[in-house]
């Protein structure tokens, strides 16, 4: 969600239009039901929950790499900069009453913790990512015991005099951990210096997503089922297998799993965070860019509006959230679907006639006089 409307000739349409799948995923999580008529959790909601966020987060690193192909200290310093703009945003939002886990926050320690990884090359950056996915939930998992326990509500401005409570919530305990979800703009950087206007590599990127989130729900059923998993996660809860012990283990453990046994890490439920979790989160997030790209140039202007809507995904869900929080219904398939049109018109219109987005514009212009010329 940093990165604002660049210059239009390096912009890669298909790029746009997935951040504003993740976007319409993320709205549909906030807004529609969770439950069907059956008491089952309703298709949109397995579909999009916990996807949408990895998603974004991997589209950041995406962003990153497309941004620049060098980082020298100005640009490093306006990213700096930006962080903290999305993260004062995050913080301020947090402070209203929107029923949503506010995400900006853990994008803005994201950004700061993706520094040192920024020169690396695509090759190294894909191993560090798949590397990163596999250990950072296993250290999280460690030390979270440790830790201040986190706070239920959002982080916001006030949370400001505990900082290292915050910093802990941010970074490991919260609903987003930034330091195992930095294996998502990792992925994202170097996918991002791939060569992404070539249909042979899109295609490529689509298929290896749908095979990495194939292989990490696979391993998951696996140890989950066979090798006993489910069942010892049950005793924790005194539950045998069957449906209820089921529900437990495909619910969303908002941001980390319980640490009460070590068979949790075998999930790959949304939000959970362990290492199933990410690589299939990674693997859809991968399917859906490729898809993206491969539509995108052949769609052109029919794909416009999510184009647009996609290049200020800041400006968007910032109006979202405050929105939520400012706002009810009783008809929540109609408020969605509204809130889809008025996004998509005014992202069209502003792109059109304005360029880029509201809140995008303000965190240029913030970083402008450090920024130059230093992301060639």
């Amino acid at each position: 969600m940093l990165r604002s409307a660049g210059e239009a000739s390096r912009r890669l349409v298909g790029v746009d239009v997935a951040r504003c799948v993740a976007l319409l995923g993320m709205v549909a999580v906030h807004v529609l039901p969770r439950l069907g008529d059956d008491g089952g959790q309703t298709l949109v909601r397995t579909v999009t929950s916990g996807r949408s966020a990895a998603l974004f987060a991997v589209l950041a690193g995406v962003g990153l790499a497309l941004s620049a192909g060098r980082w020298r200290w100005r640009g490093r310093l306006a990213l700096v900069l930006r962080a903290v703009g999305i993260g004062a945003v995050g913080l301020a939002l947090g402070t209203l009453d929107s029923g949503v886990a506010v995400i900006l926050a853990y994008y803005a320690a994201l950004f700061a913790l993706v520094q040192p990884f920024l020169g690396l090359g695509r090759r190294t950056l894909l191993a560090l990512a798949a590397v990163w996915a596999l250990v950072l939930p296993l250290v999280s998992f460690a030390v979270r015991d440790s830790l201040p326990e986190r706070d239920v509500d959002n982080p916001e401005l006030d949370r400001l005099s505990e900082p290292g409570s915050l910093l802990a919530e941010l970074t490991l305990t919260g609903y987003y951990p930034a330091l195992p979800w930095l294996a998502y703009l990792l992925l994202g950087l170097g996918v991002g210096r791939l060569a992404l206007r070539s249909t042979a590599v899109a295609a490529a990127v689509a298929a290896a997503g749908a095979g990495l989130a194939l292989l990490a729900h696979g391993a998951s059923s696996l140890l989950l089922g066979p090798l006993g998993g489910a069942r010892e996660i049950g005793a924790t809860f005194g539950l045998d297998p069957g449906p209820e012990l089921d529900t437990v283990l495909s619910q969303s453990q908002f941001g980390n799993v319980p640490t009460d046994t070590a068979w949790w890490l075998a999930v790959d439920a949304p939000h959970t965070t362990t290492p199933l979790d990410l690589l299939a989160t990674m693997g859809t997030a991968l399917l859906v860019l490729g898809v993206a790209l491969l539509v995108a140039p052949r769609l052109g202007r029919l794909l416009a509006p999510l184009a647009a809507a996609g290049s200020m995904p800041l400006t968007l869900y910032t109006a979202h959230v405050a929105l939520l929080g400012w706002t009810d219904t009783e008809d929540p398939t109609r408020y969605y679907l509204v809130q889809v049109a008025a996004a998509l018109v005014f992202a069209t219109l502003w792109r059109r006639w304005v360029g880029r987005g509201p809140l995008e514009s303000v965190l240029a212009l913030a970083t402008r006089p450090v920024a130059g010329r230093g992301r060639t």
